[in-house]
């Protein structure tokens, strides 16, 4: 294919996937105009559990216009553009600063000089850090150095869980990013896994941290409840709960949810399936939380005792034995390869000759065409795109380094995840892709 015509296919992909994608939001608009950034409310489509539709059409969309710039772009104007960027430091200030809170009791937007006297700092300042956001869809300039909340900024708000996951990434994730190198170089961290040794925690360690980031997570209350909600967060933006939709639970009747934090997943799977018994498993102090969200958000459930809490180090013991059904979701990314077979051992010894696992990760592919696996139940991108779906999948590939920031820890490939299940008992059944997420199903060898 010459370079003419592969860029006549992008603008061919660009197009039919935008169409996509409008078709979604007119689909589950009751009546709503699909979004633009000029929306100053949610649309419908946005929190809906299963946007598998619409995040497969978005996938296309963003990779084929990312790769047809990037072909068209001047080399220089391109990958600068990957280094000259602020927008996470900007969005920061937005969060910590609750400029969307404020903005939410004029909706018709407020000088900027009567915003910075709200929040505390100085007005030129924090007029280029908002038509910095604003240039790129968030927020609204709605007269020169007036600003308004859009549909894009209603995330910041301090109501907003996935604001809550923004933040770390923009206060905390970023810590580890800006010494990447060091940690790459200096012997003590250079070779080593372990999450101790993570960048995040070198960073930290001039304020005199020790531990691995969950215990800097725990040690302060407001954290702590920060990451609870950012984990729901992390959920919303995966649209973890399409799985409800895209896995056979009608033929389930036991499950244990291995990490079950305060019931994420599980709250919603027993509204959903009602005839599920249900069992959360996460260390004491979680599952203290866990018991007034259930109390709240299901406590029919409760009631009828289809849920029941067991305290579990999943680095020490195994789960419940026995179950249908053991669900990992966003678990094994935050550990090394050492850790994570340590797991996956514990919950194989819980498993009994009908039991399956799910793993519920960010499941990376290649980049390239002669190496990407045709692995059932995986999406591969139409030629000339990257088969991985380039920037259409760029969370999934930031994720990964969020994690080795973070924890040391990674998100994996099919193939990473049929060898740790290997070493430790497991065969791969399916692999069900959700667009952003995939579950990966494995049973006993």
């Amino acid at each position: 294919m010459s370079g003419e015509a592969q860029l006549e296919a992008l603008l061919e992909i660009i197009a039919t996937s935008a169409r996509q994608a409008i078709a979604e939001y007119k689909k589950h608009g009751n009546g709503v105009d699909v979004p633009t950034i000029q929306s100053v409310e949610f649309h419908p489509l946005d929190f809906k559990e299963d946007t598998v539709a619409l995040k497969r059409a978005v996938r296309s969309l963003e990779g084929a216009c990312q790769q047809l710039c990037a072909s068209l772009a001047p080399p220089q104007h391109t990958v600068v553009n990957f280094t000259h960027t602020y927008d996470w430091a900007c969005t920061g200030v937005a969060l910590r600063g609750r400029v969307a809170d404020v903005l939410g009791d004029h909706p018709k937007g407020l000088h900027v000089e009567q915003l910075a006297s709200i929040i505390g700092v100085e007005k030129g300042k924090l007029g280029r850090i908002l038509r910095s956001l604003a240039t790129k869809g968030c927020f609204t300039e709605v007269d020169d150095n007036v600003f308004a909340n859009n549909r894009l900024s209603l995330i910041l708000k301090s109501t907003s869980n996935v604001g809550c996951l923004a933040k770390i990434y923009a206060q905390d994730t970023s810590q580890g990013a800006c010494v990447l190198y060091e940690t790459m170089t200096e012997p003590d961290y250079a070779w080593s896994h372990e999450s101790d040794k993570a960048p995040m925690i070198y960073a930290l360690r001039k304020q005199g941290i020790k531990g691995n980031f969950f215990d800097w997570m725990k040690a302060d209350d407001e954290r702590r409840e920060n990451y609870h909600r950012a984990m729901i967060g992390a959920g919303d933006l995966m649209g973890s709960l399409s799985v409800l939709h895209h896995y056979p639970w009608i033929e389930v009747k036991t499950i244990c949810d291995v990490g079950a934090s305060v019931g994420t997943f599980s709250v919603p799977l027993s509204k959903t399936f009602p005839h599920l018994k249900i069992t959360d498993q996460d260390l004491p102090e979680v599952l203290v939380q866990a018991k007034q969200v259930w109390a709240k958000e299901a406590p029919e459930a409760v009631e009828e005792n289809r849920i029941e809490f067991v305290p579990l180090n999943f680095l020490e013991e195994s789960p419940v034995k026995g179950k249908d059904i053991y669900y990992l979701r966003n678990i094994l990314h935050d550990w090394p390869d050492v850790e994570a077979a340590v797991i996956l051992r514990n919950v194989r010894d819980a498993m009994g000759p009908h039991s399956r696992l799910l793993i519920h990760d960010y499941v990376m592919a290649s980049a390239c065409r002669k190496t990407q696996e045709a692995v059932s139940g995986t999406d591969i991108a139409p030629e000339p795109m990257l088969p991985n779906f380039g920037a259409g999948n760029s969370r999934m590939y930031n994720q990964d380094l969020s994690m080795w920031f973070v924890h040391n820890g990674k998100e994996r490939t099919v193939k990473d995840l049929v060898a740790l299940g290997s070493a430790t008992g497991l065969r791969l059944v399916e692999v069900y892709d959700l667009v952003e997420s995939s579950v990966v199903e494995f049973r006993l060898l």
